[in-house]
């Protein structure tokens, strides 16, 4: 029998859990942190900090708590060990946000959570990997609905209380007529570090200080002053902290001019230009995630001049040979930040097989553009996958479910209709829940109806508002009675997109209209515990960008893991995914109008929720979901299980892009 924790002992253990953000996605220290009681009633308080706010009482019942003790142990026996960092073979991976964890506000969407999850399954796989991006002290706005509206409300986070470390770099940049110091924070990712650099010092000044301050707001001039403290100062924080990585990994073209910093190494060596960027070529990868070129950050020749004018005279660079590395061929003079990785980097993917074939039109001109591959996206299934329906599939496939191959996920067959009814009854009362809590009053969500559940950035191709392009059949789908249909949105739009905010007035609207008989429902204040919970409770995960510009759309990557059918326009990893039997595909009109596209492709959305998707869930009326249904559930499992994952994605980067010496 164990010795009993001292007071001490455990609050060091529990601490030291929270320090790592592996509890995150490990049920048993979730488990743990379930049974701590909130403090002040603030759930959404970091573990660490409701820790050092226990009451003298809750301590006294954690330490005479056996089953907690041990639980305590288990958990910090699972925290993710460092795996060595070697020149031969550390991959530093940059983008401008990281979805880690709601906990962690420094992302604003599907980039920044795909970030968070490749470094979470470079833990799993104990790839030898570290990240940099930006500490934001105003992080991303958090959404708030005011008279059908969206509203944005900044919160300031401070470091020490989202269990961040202080490191001992400090990094000095020039920007432009002043010099800007950044300190940096420490995250532990499972067994990946995450650096991030922050500017809030009082040895800046106020626009100094600002530069970190919120993720994608500010205009151009902020933007570059961003990006190159991202890249040129991530490279000087790395090395002042003994790292010296052999591939750079540009999750999006935000940090691409930390190319500059290697390139200078170079040309420090008495190369030309032209010979360092080939020089620096073999140590730099790219990951484009933009099919559309007005998504992409472009800078114009006044702002390059006046950011990189002092680095080009040092290094005895022409500004025009440097401003030509970013010149989209066919495009203006701006200086095209995907154009120059593109042009920089060893090897470059889109996010699916058709946002590659994309891509290589997209970048033709450019050189490396007709080499570009593809890397479909993953998601991390351990933090994904709701937990009643991650311990079922360790009991039928394995403790290592989330990393297996195509034969092990055969083992799907074996869980009951009992057992699968029943975790889906589990996440569409959560759900219900959570719109109720959001909402602030009783929705009329029921929980034994067909639920179709759509949650992303409303942007307009996403066309958030097409399954209400024909009100008189959405109405009639609401108001079956006998096989009922409810639909839950959720999702921001970009505070700056009037056009996406003007589409989320007309989903709020209905979804306000007593015609909607609280069938419709739009859940604020969206998140990554939202959309977890979302994806727990919706039978079907709708999904209706116009093709071919969603470059993979990860968000039906994870409804699919926990049990949601897709119900897709054929784009980004649905194009390639699709079996004509593991969810349903809406057609995508031949028409170049965008009137009659939207038209007809809405015809044939509810052709099929009425034809196909209904008459399936409810069969002959004596089950919800019918047996039928939990059928396709199972082979959409069997199907997508294997191929959906982060752990499937990071091992493609480790042996098709990454291509480093393995530890020994």
């Amino acid at each position: 029998m164990q010795e009993s924790f001292s007071r001490y002992e455990l609050e060091s253990t529990l601490l030291q859990i929270a320090g790592n953000y592996s509890w995150t996605w490990d049920l048993l220290a979730r488990k743990l942190f379930n049974r701590i009681p909130s403090m002040n009633g603030d759930a959404g308080l970091h573990p660490a900090e409701r820790i050092k706010l226990l009451s003298e009482e809750t301590w006294a019942s954690l330490l005479t708590d056996p089953d907690f003790s041990d639980l305590a142990r288990r958990a910090h026996s699972r925290i993710p060990m460092p795996v060595p960092l070697t020149k031969e073979s550390t991959v530093a991976y940059f983008s401008p946000e990281f979805g880690v964890s709601e906990m962690l506000p420094q992302y604003s969407g599907g980039l920044g959570v795909l970030a968070g999850d490749h470094l979470k399954a470079a833990s799993d796989l104990r790839m030898p990997m570290l990240a940099v991006g930006l500490f934001y002290r105003d992080g991303f706005f958090v959404q708030a609905l005011e008279d059908g509206e969206q509203r944005e409300r900044y919160v300031t986070n401070n470091p020490r209380f989202l269990a961040l470390e202080a490191t001992p770099a400090r990094v000095e940049l020039q920007l432009a007529e002043r010099c800007v110091t950044a300190r940096v924070w420490k995250a532990d990712v499972g067994s990946t570090q995450l650096y991030l650099l922050d500017t809030d010092l009082e040895v800046n000044d106020e626009r100094g200080r600002r530069v970190s301050d919120r993720l994608y707001a500010g205009d151009r001039e902020h933007r570059i002053r961003q990006e190159l403290l991202m890249g040129v100062g991530g490279i000087r924080a790395l090395r002042q902290l003994g790292f010296e990585p052999a591939k750079f990994h540009l999750n999006e073209g935000h940090a691409g001019f930390l190319a500059l910093e290697l390139i200078a190494d170079e040309m420090e060596k008495g190369f030309s230009l032209e010979e360092a960027v080939w020089a620096v070529r073999g140590r730099v990868v790219f990951t484009t995630h933009t099919p559309v070129p007005a998504g992409i950050d472009r800078f114009s020749p006044e702002l390059m001049h006046k950011y990189l004018g002092v680095w080009a005279e040092r290094y005895g660079v022409d500004m025009a040979e440097l401003l030509q590395l970013g010149i989209l061929p066919g495009s203006d003079d701006h200086f095209n930040m995907a154009a120059f990785c593109v042009r920089i980097a060893g090897r470059s993917n889109g996010v699916s097989r058709l946002h590659g074939e994309v891509s290589r039109v997209m970048f033709h001109d450019v050189p490396g553009g007709p080499n570009i591959t593809s890397v479909t996206n993953g998601v991390h299934a351990r933090t994904w996958v709701h937990p009643t329906l991650q311990e079922t599939f360790e009991e039928a496939i394995g403790p290592a479910w989330h990393g297996a191959d195509a034969e092990e996920w055969k083992s799907v067959d074996q869980i009951s209709d009992t057992n699968i009814r029943s975790i889906f009854q589990t996440g569409r009362r959560e759900l219900i829940e959570l719109a109720n809590r959001q909402i602030g009053e009783e929705t009329g969500l029921k929980p034994d109806i067909l639920t179709v559940g759509f949650a992303r950035r409303f942007a307009t191709y996403k066309r958030a508002d097409l399954v209400l392009a024909d009100l008189d059949r959405v109405l009639e789908i609401l108001n079956n009675e006998e096989r009922p249909v409810q639909f839950v949105f959720a999702g921001k739009a970009h505070p700056a997109d009037e056009p996406g905010k003007a589409v989320m007035r007309r989903v709020i609207a209905f979804a306000s209209d007593p015609a909607s008989r609280g069938r419709f429902v739009f859940i604020p204040g969206y998140n990554m515990a939202v959309a977890r919970t979302m994806y727990a409770g919706c039978d079907v995960w709708l999904n209706n960008p116009i093709r071919p510009r969603e470059a993979c759309g990860t968000s039906g990557e994870k409804a699919a893991l926990n049990g949601g059918l897709n119900f897709s326009i054929l784009d980004g990893w649905w194009d390639e995914c699709f079996d004509g039997e593991n969810g349903w595909a809406i057609p995508s009109s031949a028409s170049e109008d965008p009137a009659t596209r939207d038209r007809e492709e809405a015809a044939y959305l509810y052709d099929i929720l009425a034809t196909e998707i209904i008459p399936l869930y409810y069969g002959d009326g004596s089950e919800r979901p019918s047996s039928q249904w939990l059928d396709k559930v199972r082979h959409n499992w069997r199907t997508l299980g294997p191929f959906v994952t982060a752990a499937r994605m990071v091992a493609e980067y480790g042996e098709r892009i990454y291509q480093v010496a393995p530890n020994a």
